[in-house]
């Protein structure tokens, strides 16, 4: 076993050798080039296209997204909070594998094997679409407007922020901004094949990076036995010093997933039910090994650098533990893990303002669209202010109204179609949501303290949904 000699408070940008500042710009440059692709594959399909076309390809890429793209984009979507994923994994060890990870895998494989087959003849554009086809219009608007929030990606807004403050320096708002602004061009640029080409590059190197890390870690400082003799037991139990109630929360929160727009836009995209399905388990996989990687890059970061800050603590490891150029392709691949999911947030946001929240004569104009993106980041940017750098309080909050309020209504819709009206969804969903803000700004003590707001939304909207249950439903569009 190697020396320890790591530097907690090391300030990154003094390790960076300009064979690293080569690599990562070669990178990026690469990321550049496929969202210019993607731009002229675009226009190469749209020529000579009717509006309605266009309109089809710049939001879903004409329903031709194939198996390995599929895997590519959703992939890369996913992990925008890395360094959300790795101060848990920091603090608490395998309760990172667990809470963003096992729990979230159950959520896919109930998606890929019981939901897919069930939107897929809706022939919806959006979620919201395919809400307001499943339950009527009042629910559809809703709906965009609960989207709305959630696809505003603060996290992702608050994780590039801090990587180029920790690279740069300067306040964390102006990174943020900076950050958005770029992302904005390009994600503007090429509509959704734009996206999924960036998704592409940034998949591979995303996935090699966070391997690389474990690797040299295991190599220069041991295996599980460095870990177990560095690391407190608590990093190797299943709730990580934290209460079991705060572990069921995350595991609820992952059910967020069954009334996540990404998934939904990627497998409207998908050019058959088949891909969408084969594509999110085939991804499921990807994802264990990345959160594998992930959740031992923080372990080895506080084993090695305990003293670190907790958020900035895995690249500050990375960045001492990797040699010249590779440190380079390890940034690149953590700015890419962040751009993923940031330009596919921001592009979801846009399509919700221009598609789903305009009345019907305006929908899917692409300066709405762009607009609507330019809106978001401004927003998001103003809420990771407000939120001040803290990305799992995004995640939970976020997460919570989701799950509360629009998950138990959905999978209604899905397995007993009909039985859920107009009003019925709206009522109980609203319910779900002052259920959840009331629980949440209120003050709790004894057992109640342990009760999170995600547990009294969705009792409210289960309620909302049986007051209402005698109302006659509203004619559902197929």
């Amino acid at each position: 076993m190697s020396e320890v000699s790591f530097d907690p408070k090391l300030e990154v940008t003094t390790s960076i050798v300009p064979l690293d500042w080569l690599v990562f710009a070669c990178i990026i440059g690469l990321t550049i080039g496929a969202v210019v692709l993607g731009e002229y594959r675009k226009r190469k399909a749209l020529h000579n296209a009717d509006e309605q076309a266009r309109l089809l390809d710049i939001l879903l890429m004409g329903r031709r997204l194939t198996l390995p793209m599929f895997i590519a984009t959703l992939v890369a979507t996913w992990y925008g909070g890395i360094f959300g994923v790795t101060e848990i994994a920091f603090n608490y060890g395998i309760y990172n594998f667990v809470t963003q990870g096992v729990f979230w895998y159950a959520a896919y494989i109930i998606f890929a094997l019981f939901i897919v087959h069930r939107v897929a003849p809706y022939k919806a554009v959006t979620l919201p679409d395919l809400v307001s086809r499943m339950f009527g219009p009042k629910s559809g608007r809703l709906s965009a407007v609960f989207n709305l929030f959630n696809v505003l990606p603060i996290a992702y807004v608050i994780s590039v922020g801090l990587l180029l403050q920790i690279l740069f320096g300067g306040p964390l708002w102006l990174m943020m901004s900076i950050g958005v602004a770029f992302v904005l061009l390009y994600s503007m640029w090429g509509g959704l094949r734009a996206v999924v080409f960036s998704d592409l590059v940034q998949f591979f190197v995303m996935c090699f990076a966070v391997l690389l890390v474990v690797i040299l870690s295991a190599t220069q400082f041991g295996g599980l036995s460095f870990l177990r003799e560095r690391l407190p037991d608590t990093h190797f139990s299943i709730t990580g010093g934290q209460s079991w109630g705060t572990l069921l929360v995350w595991g609820i929160v992952a059910l967020s997933t069954l009334v996540n727009p990404n998934f939904y836009q990627r497998c409207f995209a998908a050019n058959s039910t088949r891909t969408a399905r084969r594509g999110i388990l085939l991804s499921t996989v990807v994802w264990f090994f990345f959160d594998i990687c992930t959740t031992l890059g923080g372990m080895y970061a506080f084993a090695v650098i305990p003293e670190a800050e907790s958020g900035h603590a895995y690249l500050v490891y990375a960045v001492q533990l990797l040699p010249d150029g590779w440190r380079g392709f390890m940034l690149a691949g953590v700015t890419a893990t962040i751009l993923s999911t940031l330009d596919s947030y921001l592009f979801l946001a846009g399509t919700t303002v221009s598609y789903d929240l305009v009345p019907k004569r305006l929908r899917g104009r692409v300066r709405l669209h762009h607009l609507g993106m330019i809106v978001s980041g401004i927003a998001a940017v103003a809420l990771g202010v407000a939120f001040e750098g803290n990305i799992m309080a995004v995640w939970k909050t976020l997460g919570s109204y989701m799950a509360a309020c629009l998950l138990l209504p959905m999978m209604i819709g899905y397995f007993w179609p009909g039985r859920i009206s107009d009003y019925q969804f709206v009522f109980a969903s609203l319910l779900g949501a002052a259920g959840t803000t009331i629980w949440r700004v209120s003050e709790h003590t004894g057992f109640w303290a342990n009760v999170d707001s995600l547990y009294a939304g969705a009792l409210c909207t289960g309620i909302g949904l049986i007051v209402f249950s005698r109302l006659k439903p509203s004619p559902v569009s197929s």
